[in-house]
């Protein structure tokens, strides 16, 4: 009797030592997070209900499962007992988990038709996943960007100490208002991404040629970091998503400073007099930070590339070839047929400039070229009006 009541000491200490280190298993990171939008939080109910439900039966299971084997142990003098089966038995372990399943279907159902219900919303935005960034487009409200990897390349090799949010900070965080229903499509240009946000309860898959809906409605003001949970290539590890809710009057203050910033971005881009000349130390020190940030992840740190698919740039005819419009065009307007994408709409006129002549004079290139701003600024506007030159690349595809 002594020994029975020892046993069920332990095992009641057991069970309850699991279900108090539980309220502590979000800090440890080991749990569902609890969210800030009503369906994260639904989720997360469910989530401890079938955990609870788990735990009660591994509890009885294994404690019967115990009992018996130092109760009805052989020293004792207990022999097996010869039988076929228990029809009673039977019918009681089928039942009883059929009623647990139907228990937990009906809430999960109803969870599952609120999850795709997008109507209503009051804020529509696209996602398109790429290689390696997220781009977002606000369809109502016209402002469209790209939000790419922030963590300093120094901090990636090791050089430097790591950031808190270390792979999970960007240049441009996605603002959305609070307290209202905001609809994402979701999508990829190239390969199969996943756009996730533990704490929104959002998770779709961005796969090229479909469109995938989600909705939240985010109750508190704050950021909300997340990441690509799609292995897309190399830089997979280097699409972190950041997304900051804000008061509805802030967001709509946002919107209207991102679409002046955009228009005056835009102008700025074809405007020849408004482009200001720089230093080749200068520009050299951006082309190498704009190179590091978005190019090495293919080319590589030192220009040799990861061939057939992302080519070197070490002696290539692109970087030390003529004419240089041709390398220019490349990264203005991409190559089609290969995986290298267009960024004219994301880097400005300095920017691909610096990258232009990081480029033509890294490596032991060594061609002395120095592209200023005004001569990006020419080839939009030339490409505005001429059709593109086509030639065979060695990148692959036509240009």
């Amino acid at each position: 009797m002594l020994k029975k009541c020892l046993l069920i000491k332990i095992l009641l200490i057991i069970f309850c030592s699991v279900f108090i280190n539980a309220s502590f298993a979000n800090n440890w990171r080991l749990n569902m997070f609890k969210g800030v939008t009503p369906l994260s939080h639904e989720m997360y109910n469910l989530h401890m209900i079938a955990m609870l439900i788990c735990a009660i039966i591994g509890f009885v299971v294994f404690a019967i499962m115990i009992y018996s084997i130092i109760h009805h142990r052989k020293s004792k003098g207990y022999k097996a007992a010869s039988f076929h089966d228990n029809t009673r038995l039977e019918i009681v372990w089928t039942v009883i988990p059929f009623l647990i399943l139907l228990g937990l279907a009906f809430p999960a159902t109803r969870s599952l038709i609120k999850l795709e219900n997008t109507d209503n919303s009051d804020v529509t935005i696209k996602i398109v996943g790429s290689q390696w960034k997220w781009e977002y487009y606000y369809l109502n409200e016209g402002v469209h960007f790209y939000s790419n990897l922030a963590t300093p390349y120094r901090q990636i090799q090791n050089k430097i100490p790591k950031g808190n949010h270390y792979l999970l900070s960007v240049d441009k965080a996605l603002v959305v208002p609070t307290n209202q229903k905001i609809r994402f499509l979701v999508t990829s240009s190239d390969v199969i991404h996943s756009w996730w946000v533990p704490r929104l309860g959002v998770k779709r898959d961005a796969i090229p040629g479909f469109m995938h809906e989600a909705w939240a409605t985010i109750e508190k003001p704050g950021i909300y970091r997340g990441q690509c949970t799609e292995l897309c290539g190399v830089g997979h590890g280097y699409m972190p998503i950041v997304v900051r809710a804000v008061p509805e009057e802030e967001y709509k203050k946002w919107i209207k400073k991102q679409l002046d910033e955009q228009q005056q971005w835009e102008l700025k881009q074809i405007n020849l007099n408004a482009q200001t000349n720089l230093t080749r130390k200068q520009l050299m020190a951006l082309g190498k930070k704009k190179y590091l940030q978005i190019c090495s992840y293919c080319h590589r740190e030192d220009g040799m590339g990861l061939p057939p698919m992302y080519p070197a740039l070490k002696g290539s005819s692109v970087a030390v070839g003529y004419p240089i419009d041709r390398h220019i065009s490349m990264i203005l307007h991409g190559v089609p047929g290969s995986a290298m994408q267009a960024y004219g709409d994301m880097l400005s006129n300095e920017e691909i400039a610096a990258v232009v002549t990081y480029e033509r004079n890294a490596w032991e290139n060594n061609t002395n070229d120095i592209v200023q701003p005004v001569d990006i600024a020419q080839t939009r506007v030339a490409s505005k009006h001429e059709p593109k030159l086509v030639h065979k690349s060695k990148w692959g595809g036509l240009r």
